[in-house]
């Protein structure tokens, strides 16, 4: 006998991916008011990941000890944790080189890099309707940077760019893990291998902080260990197609906790290209729940990615 499906519970699902979001967001800006202190980005990452430890440590204890993290695929978790790492520092770089309001924009043509990808290397069939949605997300990037106006940094842009490029990357490889690895598996050889790297870095880049530095640092560990969980949580409870828009709330939340530093309100451009490229991911989202829904003769892969 198979074991009885998890119910479905949409607004709690929902609510555990808007309080991700949420502290997601609240981290973000944490990374740039410790890098306004003089905390270098390997720093931030070092404590994000090493504060983490303790949330990953509970969950191992609720589901069953280290026994659950057995894996033979060690390789492909530290090629997910090369990559992802390089993704986690291009994003907390974005946030110390743009606006809040638009490094979160721009992070949201993960979506349209992931297509690109799917395509390029996955060899998936892609129709014009998801190009067409690319097209769409692109424009809305251009409408918000206005290359020729000079708003923002090109350099902040491009990493940016890159940031959403490489965090489409991880979602290919997390295709292949989630095959045979569960989420917390993932998340567990993640946040663990990433302390080799991080841990050889630190001596070159470690200093002594004062106390509110040390409080910001344990923020970004705490606010991202628990969007870490929360996020993993919404999964279990409610499906993709529910929980995915609720990532776009970022600009929201992200808009005004920079105001409240100190930023300046989002240019008008800014809203005009996020409202394009939002609506760019959530029909490619809407696309890839509608291919899902299709009967398939090869086996499926994870909806997200």
């Amino acid at each position: 006998m198979t074991a009885p499906a998890r119910p479905h519970r949409p607004l709690f699902a929902i609510a555990l991916r808007l309080t991700a979001v949420i502290c997601l967001s609240v981290m973000f800006i944490t990374v740039r008011l410790a890098s306004e202190r003089g905390v270098h980005v390997i720093e931030s990452l070092f404590y994000r990941q090493a504060l983490a430890l303790p949330v990953v440590a509970i969950w191992l204890m609720s589901a069953g000890g280290l026994a659950t993290v057995r894996t033979k695929r060690i390789g492909v978790h530290a090629s997910r944790m090369a990559i992802g790492l390089t993704g986690m520092c291009l994003n907390f770089l974005s946030y110390i080189l743009l606006p809040p309001a638009e490094a979160a924009t721009i992070g949201f043509t993960m979506p349209i890099f992931g297509t690109i990808l799917s395509a390029l290397i996955l060899r998936e069939a892609t129709g014009w309707h998801r190009w067409g949605a690319v097209a769409l997300g692109f424009v809305g990037v251009l409408v918000m940077i206005r290359p020729d106006a000079g708003h923002f940094p090109l350099q902040g842009v491009a990493v940016a760019i890159a940031a959403a490029l490489v965090t489409a990357s991880v979602s290919l490889v997390l295709r292949e893990l989630g095959r045979t690895e569960p989420a917390g598996v993932v998340v567990f050889w993640f946040t663990t291998l990433s302390m080799i790297p991080l841990g050889l870095a630190m001596p070159f880049v470690a200093q002594n902080h004062d106390w509110m530095t040390w409080g910001l640092l344990l923020m970004i560990g705490l606010f991202g260990g628990i969007a870490q969980l929360c996020l993993t949580a919404a999964l279990r409870w409610g499906p993709v197609s529910v929980v995915l828009p609720m990532d776009y709330s970022a600009i929201i939340w992200t808009t005004l906790l920079g105001v409240a530093i100190g930023e300046n309100w989002p240019l008008a451009t800014t809203w005009i290209g996020a409202a394009l490229i939002v609506a760019s991911g959530l029909y490619i989202a809407w696309r890839e729940h509608v291919r899902a829904r299709r009967p398939v003769v090869s086996s499926a892969v994870p909806p997200r990615g």
